[in-house]
């Protein structure tokens, strides 16, 4: 096969020379425009996992790359004068230039004709069975073929500057320093004998307040180091960067997503195939970019071989087994973009949490996984956590105590409120009773009942549980004192209103959302609509009377949920329900005082909670739950969330119960794991109140992550309480903790528990096992 690689970066060359190395009868060529010795950046980083599959590419460069390895494991985190340090990360510093030269003299061992100072602007011409697009983040390619790849590229938010200093950091260090005009940041690692890497960092309206944008490329370095001169400890910084002038070195991050990454000419059908930066982009704070170029050109030369002589086929693998690894790290370098955005809030924790924070913002290292890197470095924060709540102990996050008012819970887990359409005429019965009582007896700290209505017309299906009678209030104080009497979990009460989405069929009656043939009742929102287009019934703009009837259903409702007994009440504002329809703009097209701005907007659902914080105890809690982002253009936005946190804070809320969605059947959410975690992370640490993360929470790591990185108080759990009433339970013996703080087991079960903790002790005991015996054939 005759083969050109436009481009001579890591992606091209890898790939190259494994090629040539395949198959010795391949006609392979790398056309790149610079110099041979030529490189912009300094140290690149490689994690041990793409060190392992370099090894199985290909042993000699492997070899030749390892050798010339400066190895740490540690990563070390400076800020407020504090330095913090975990270990067990396993990463490899090597130069750039050092590299591509390994890769350089590989492939011309191998036969690969090399082409340097060729600037290939343009395919057409070239005689090739194959063209790979190695051709970088400004790829001439990809913007040629763009209609065939459609990238998406996002400018973000902050800028940075990449450069070097002699001096040698002994881990991968970060300092953040903060001045007059905002934070800066600095990434920095060592990659060989003589030099490391420093990136400076800054949101771009901190770049500008500080002039930077108008300084001279000296004066900058200059500004630099004045401004990190303790973490350099005398070390100049050096620009390697000569075709740079001034503020031109200060650049923002592309993040580069394709959708395809495939394109056959139209003139004779050649495959011209993107890879590298070309493809994709991730953020350098996962340090995924030579990664990603290694791992694709592996995985290419993989898949030819493994179709040989049906090159679509191979191409076809490539493109879906790449695309889906590289979107999961794409991702995780999002989380972490974001991060580094953001500073500013995370800078309001303390440091040990704040340290804790970055070390987990990509979401890919969990609690678990720093337990097993450095279990010194979690053993002390767990034990400052728990101290922080008020217990002499070292104890996993989610099994520290939280208070709000006078309200003190055992543990950060809720079972979030969960609708179960099984009542008559809005009473709750046995089955609620088995339902509720058994999750609080699973070890959950807090129990939500579902969305009650408040009236029956604010019912969602003829199922739903209402609090709007005498009858329905000592129901619901049967079960509340079967949870108070039975196990040491508190049990929240949820008062909502259906508005547009209501009148429909039980889910399995008739399909969620789906109108009631009969019986049904006429339903109210901010503005006339119909939930379902054409499907729905027609929910009617609520009159100022209907207002002040609803308001006061709420009032009366949060009377019997304090005569019931429950320790907590929420207001729901979310999902699209009836005061959800007041704050979205997509569906509150008032023209009156309730409608568009937010302040407007907001002004009935704040009328309605200040009506029933009034009426609510005040030594208990209330919190709010509201859609934080309707995942449709022209609605809801996360900034919107934190302006509509802050106001009920402002009226009296003591916690953010935060979801997003359903409030438009037009949504497109990005699904993920603890994917709405953000969010709450966002409200939380800007507003300065209390929040409950919701979304694919479903493991003990997962909370204890949340909670120990200060993203969130609490985690409401959902789905796996329902396959689980004793999820926190059987959690707690998952990662081998026997309490007692945060952890009381019903005494009817304790013979159970040390069955499941001797169970789960096995499985670990195996894990460790089979870890070690791959280690051990990695030569590790």
């Amino acid at each position: 096969m005759r083969i050109t690689c436009i481009g001579g970066g890591p992606a091209g060359l890898y790939f190259a020379l494994l090629m040539k190395k395949a198959d010795p009868a391949h006609e392979v060529r790398v056309l790149e425009r610079n110099r041979a010795g030529d490189t912009f950046g300094w140290g690149v980083v490689l994690s041990d996992q793409t060190v392992d599959a370099l090894r199985e590419a290909d042993p000699e460069t492997a070899g030749q790359i390892a050798d010339a390895f400066n190895h740490w494991d540690d990563i070390a985190v400076h800020i407020g004068g504090r330095r913090i340090v975990s270990g067990g990360h396993g990463f490899c510093g090597i130069g750039r230039r050092k590299l591509l030269n390994i890769l350089q003299e590989r492939a011309q061992a191998l036969g690969v004709e090399l082409a340097y100072e060729t600037d290939v602007a343009d395919d057409a011409g070239l005689d090739a069975d194959l063209v790979i697009a190695a051709d970088g983040l400004n790829s001439r390619i990809r913007q040629k073929y763009a209609a065939t790849y459609q990238p998406d590229i996002d400018l973000r938010r902050c800028r940075f500057v990449w450069l070097g200093t002699t001096r040698l950091f002994d881990a991968f260090t970060f300092d953040f320093q903060r001045t007059e005009w905002g934070w800066f940041q600095a990434h920095a690692y060592r990659f060989d004998a003589t030099h490391s890497t420093f990136i400076v960092e800054t949101p771009e309206e901190v770049w500008r307040a500080a002039g930077l944008e108008a300084m001279g490329k000296a004066e900058g370095i200059a500004f630099c180091e004045k401004l990190f001169a303790g973490v350099l400890d005398g070390h100049p910084l050096i620009s390697n960067a000569a075709h740079l002038r001034g503020s031109a070195q200060w650049i923002r991050f592309p993040r580069v997503v394709c959708r395809t990454w495939v394109h056959r000419r139209a003139e004779d059908g050649v495959p011209v195939v993107l890879m590298g930066d070309a493809a994709h982009t991730a953020h350098f704070s996962i340090g995924s970019g030579s990664k990603l170029a290694l791992e694709d050109a592996i995985a290419l030369a993989r898949d030819i071989q493994a179709h040989p002589g049906d090159l679509a086929a191979a191409l076809q693998a490539y493109e879906a087994s790449r695309s889906v690894e590289v979107l999961r790290i794409q991702n995780a370098a999002r989380n972490s973009t974001e991060w580094f955005e953001n500073v500013e809030r995370h800078a309001r924790l303390a440091p040990a949490q704040f340290a804790y924070s970055l070390l987990t913002r990509s979401q890919r290292i969990s609690h678990e996984n720093l337990r097993l890197r450095d279990p010194r470095y979690v053993g002390d924060f767990e034990r400052w956590l728990a101290n922080r709540s008020g217990v002499d102990a070292q104890v996993p996050p989610m099994f520290t105590p939280f208070t709000l008012r006078g309200l003190t819970l055992k543990n950060r887990v809720v079972v979030s409120p969960m609708a179960q359409y099984s009542c008559q005429d809005g009473v709750p019965g046995d089955y609620h009773l088995t339902h509720l009582g058994a999750r609080a007896l699973g070890g959950a700290g807090l129990v939500f009942a579902e969305m009650t209505c408040v009236s029956p017309e604010a019912r969602i299906t003829p199922g739903c549980p209402g609090l709007w009678s005498d009858e329905q209030g000592r129901a619901w104080q049967r079960i509340v004192d079967f949870v108070h009497r039975n196990s040491g979990a508190k049990i929240a009460m949820q008062l909502g209103h259906a508005g547009p989405k209501g009148s429909t069929c039980v889910p399995w009656d008739g399909g969620e959302d789906q109108p009631l043939p009969t019986g049904g009742w006429p339903l109210v929102a901010a503005s006339e609509q119909q939930y379902l287009p054409g499907v729905s019934a027609t929910a009617r703009a609520m009159t100022r009377a209907d207002m002040d009837r609803v308001r006061d259903d709420f009032v009366a409702a949060t009377r019997r949920a304090a005569e019931a007994g429950f320790d907590l009440l929420e207001l729901h504002c979310a999902h699209g329900y009836l005061l959800s329809s007041f704050i979205s703009p997509l569906t509150n097209r008032r023209t009156d005082g309730h409608g568009g701005s937010l302040e407007n907007r907001l002004r009935y659902p704040l009328e309605v909670f200040a009506a029933m914080r009034a009426a609510w105890p005040e030594e208990r809690p209330m919190s709010v739950r509201f859609s934080a982002h309707d995942w449709v253009p022209g609605g809801t936005t996360p900034e919107d969330a934190v302006h509509i946190a802050a106001a009920f804070k402002a009226a009296g809320a003591d916690l953010i119960d935060v979801s997003s969605g359903q409030v438009s059947k037009a949504q497109k959410p990005v699904y993920g794991r603890m994917w709405q975690t953000p969010f709450a992370e966002s409200i939380r640490n800007r507003v300065g109140i209390a929040t409950m993360a919701v979304g694919a929470i479903s493991e003990a790591d997962h909370v204890n992550s949340i909670v120990a990185s200060g993203r969130a108080d609490l985690c409401a759990i959902a789905r796996p309480h329902l396959a689980n009433p004793a999820w926190t339970l059987t959690e707690a013996a998952r990662i081998g903790y026997a309490g007692p703080v945060g952890l009381a087991w019903p005494v009817q079960y304790l013979s159970g528990k040390a069955q499941l903790e001797r169970e789960f002790e096995r499985q670990r005991a195996g894990s460790v096992a089979a870890a070690e015996q791959a280690n051990r054939a990695l030569g590790v």
